[in-house]
């Protein structure tokens, strides 16, 4: 199948599977956004998307999507070093129009996972995988507020957080046009627009994401007032 077997078919899995990823940190993001004027509100989204069996399907759907989106990435950043042979070894000069985050992309990913792992260890394991098989937490697992207020109480993880913010925003800055030049969506006029919109897109995106960390660390959220 080409989607498997050639490089063509890879970058296009990749770039899908990019797309639908930042959708889901869209919602994420204002999900989030809502906590910082409602506890009610934010808490009450937390339930509905609780151990509902619509839920899990949809985690289940996500993990799939983020499984194949970074295997592929290991898959297509070990055909490149192939493809590079012994010349990936030899010192030259970045050419100017190669962003940095272009060439880096593998490390940033490492650091995006990272911070996922983190992520998942302080909500999702606290509370879906709470709810699901009965543990004990500090919180109600459908607390979501509560391990909002917990998570970022703490500086150290606070600074993770924000250090995990902007690799993610330099994976998408440039993951975002990436995607639309594989799909065929960027020319010779779109190519630089999609620069643009992109950059607009995912600052904005990771500015409301820093902006709910912030807020709760500092303890200024109109929803703690």
């Amino acid at each position: 199948m080409w989607l498997i077997n050639s490089s063509i078919g890879r970058k296009v899995v990749m770039s899908v599977t990019g797309i639908a990823l930042i959708l889901f940190l869209t919602f994420h993001c204002c999900m989030n956004l809502v906590a910082l004027f409602s506890e009610d509100g934010y808490n009450m989204i937390c339930e509905f998307l609780g151990a509902n069996w619509y839920a899990v399907v949809a985690t289940l759907g996500l993990a799939a999507l983020a499984v194949i989106h970074i295997v592929y990435a290991f898959i297509l950043t070990a055909q490149n070093r192939k493809a590079r042979g012994s010349s990936r070894y030899e010192v030259t000069d970045t050419p100017a129009k190669v962003e940095w985050f272009s060439t880096n992309m593998l490390v940033l990913g490492l650091i995006v996972l990272l911070g996922l792992l983190l992520h998942l260890a302080n909500f999702w394991y606290n509370m879906m995988f709470a709810e699901i098989f009965g543990t004990y937490t500090a919180h109600d697992p459908a607390d979501g507020f509560a391990w909002i207020v917990e998570t970022f109480s703490s500086p150290v993880l606070v600074v993770l957080y924000l250090v995990w913010f902007g690799a993610i925003w330099f994976h998408l800055a440039h993951g975002f046009w990436s995607a639309m030049q594989t799909l065929g969506l960027s020319g010779k006029v779109w190519q630089q627009r999609w620069h643009c919109i992109g950059l607009i897109y995912v600052s904005l995106l990771m500015l409301g994401f820093t902006v709910v960390a912030l807020a709760f660390a500092f303890g200024c959220a109109p929803s703690l007032c």
